[in-house]
């Protein structure tokens, strides 16, 4: 029988109390580990994290908590190789798919390291000059941000096992508040390993990293008052959770990145044969296949002008048809598989319903599968669709396939295609493909108070820029509206989420000798 993953609470290893729910090769179908969360005592450890974990977090110094940031990083990057050979069998990913994950999660940790570092010997920070209360300034106000006195509750996605950890819990942590995860069932394996590989170094106080693997009771019960929760998953589950009767009576703060209809845009000015075009088809062909378009900041409708849109489709399927599906050992495959059987039965779902509208451009051939049983391996080929009127077509604009699925969407004028893009009713990230600034600039300052990033993508910057769907710490993560109304990045701005912004009103005496122990907060990125 293939071994239980432990859980770490209360400061110790423990076992779930049944045999566990299995987690699988999703190319082989073989089963790798079970997790189980099954028994445990969530109130005793979340309440040894608040105490333990916590107490010893907020008596260091911001710079001092960098510095175990950064030793993070350097125990995950010790062990990069066996953190690709897990996602290699437990995600299905190729080798530069793992990269975004494992590498982007250890990049990130180093970044907020460095601007952690930048924070000195500071345990709070001040937001902005004193302001004076009465005439004589004998009594004034003064804004700080402290860190709160809870636990970080990260419940995370199935498609990014590492950076979905660290990525949340690099702020978390430089801001002195405690961590437990409960990663996604299906990929739990690599958050679990990287966990113990923490705890095991000995770089954090007992308390402060825990994990709970699979479908423990009570996750959201045993939260108090002061605790967080930062999730990442379905708009269903996330309303579940902030309707939660214990969220509501403690007004528990939750953080939530949920579903998203990313849009790339063709600017009027990009022809067949331009560079712009280019640019675009190169990006929503990348979007589509990498991590097999398992990321919330896929591209899912592809948004042309309307005398374009044969042009666009032509190209974008004819580079799909050069992409290799299958199994990620055979270095030939550039496109491994989804995350499970279940979700190749979500996303063929999803895909009979957007065909209920929309028709299929292109798709590739499970018989040219790459060293993979199409009955076993969660193996899907490419779908491009599209529609020949995207203000009669509903789905498009309602419906998320998480896997390597994208629409093409024609537009009759600019402020059509700005239309469109705001159907997506609140969007992580949008793209636009020009070579005009004067409409790059109009187009961001129409859509930006529907999408959480615009990512602007002119011929000068083709080789430059960070990639549409490529999340970096120094610029928001999260979206309005459908997108979940989060921010899980944006520089030390992602630090607000985990303190508490209180005003100090008293003698300017009061005031300066609590600005001693406290370092500038600008709000601002870095």
């Amino acid at each position: 029988m293939t071994r239980l993953l432990d859980n770490h609470l209360a400061g110790r290893w423990q076992a779930g109390h049944d045999a566990g729910a299995p987690l699988f090769d999703p190319v082989l179908g073989t089963e790798l580990a079970r997790v189980s969360g099954a028994g445990l005592d969530l109130a005793e450890g979340y309440a040894f994290a608040r105490a333990q974990g916590g107490d010893a977090l907020r008596a260091l110094t911001y710079a001092q908590r960098s510095a175990q940031l950064a030793r993070i990083a350097e125990v995950l990057q010790e062990k990069r190789d066996a953190w690709y050979d897990i996602a290699l069998q437990n995600s299905g990913t190729t080798r530069n798919d793992s990269a975004v994950d494992i590498d982007g999660a250890i990049y990130t940790l180093g970044q907020y390291a460095r601007w952690g570092a930048k924070l000195g010997a500071a345990r709070c920070l001040a937001d902005g000059d004193p302001v004076k209360l009465g005439r004589d300034g004998s009594f004034q106000s003064g804004h700080f941000l402290v860190p709160q006195r809870g636990i970080a509750l990260l419940v995370n996605a199935f498609n990014f096992p590492a950076w979905g950890l660290w990525e949340k819990a690099a702020p978390a942590l430089l801001s002195g508040v405690p961590v437990v995860v409960k990663p996604a069932t299906a990929t739990a394996w690599l958050t679990q390993q990287m966990v113990a590989a923490v705890i095991e170094a000995g770089v954090l106080p007992p308390g402060a990293l825990s994990i709970v693997c699979g479908r423990p009771d009570g996750l959201i019960e045993a939260l108090a008052p002061f605790d967080l929760v930062s999730f990442t998953g379905s708009a269903d589950t996330a309303r579940a959770i902030c309707a939660h009767e214990n969220v509501l009576r403690h007004a528990i703060r939750v953080n939530a990145e949920t579903d998203s209809l990313n849009s790339a845009l063709l600017g009027p000015d990009a022809a067949p044969g331009s560079d712009a075009f280019a640019l675009m088809v190169k990006e929503v062909v990348r979007e589509m296949t990498v991590k097999s378009g398992q990321k919330c900041t896929a591209i899912r409708r592809v948004l042309v002008p309307r005398e374009r849109a044969a042009a666009a489709t032509e190209a974008i399927a004819a580079a799909l048809a050069a992409v290799k599906v299958g199994n990620p050992r055979n270095d030939a495959v550039r496109m491994g598989a989804l995350a499970s059987r279940a979700q190749l039965a979500a996303v063929r779902a999803g895909l009979a319903a957007l065909q209920s509208e929309a028709q299929l451009a292109w798709a590739g051939d499970d018989a040219d599968l790459v060293d993979a049983d199409p009955k076993v391996a969660a193996c899907v080929m490419p779908h491009l669709l599209k529609v020949d009127d995207g203000d009669a077509s509903k789905l498009v604009h309602d419906v998320e396939v998480f896997g390597p699925v994208a629409t093409v969407v024609p537009y009759r004028d600019a402020g059509h295609a700005f239309t469109l893009a705001r159907r997506g009713y609140g969007s992580l990230v949008a793209s636009l493909f020009t070579d005009d600034a004067a409409f790059a600039a109009r187009a961001a300052a129409q859509m930006a108070h529907a999408h959480g990033r615009l990512h602007v993508v002119t011929p000068a910057v083709g080789k430059t820029h960070t990639g549409h769907g490529n999340v970096m710490p120094m610029s928001l993560h999260g979206g309005p509206g459908r997108a979940g109304g989060g921010e899980e990045l944006g520089g030390l701005r992602a630090l607000a989420f985990y303190h508490q912004r209180s005003a100090v009103q008293a003698p300017p005496e009061v005031l300066a000798k609590l600005a001693e122990g406290a370092a500038p907060w600008q709000g601002g990125t870095g």
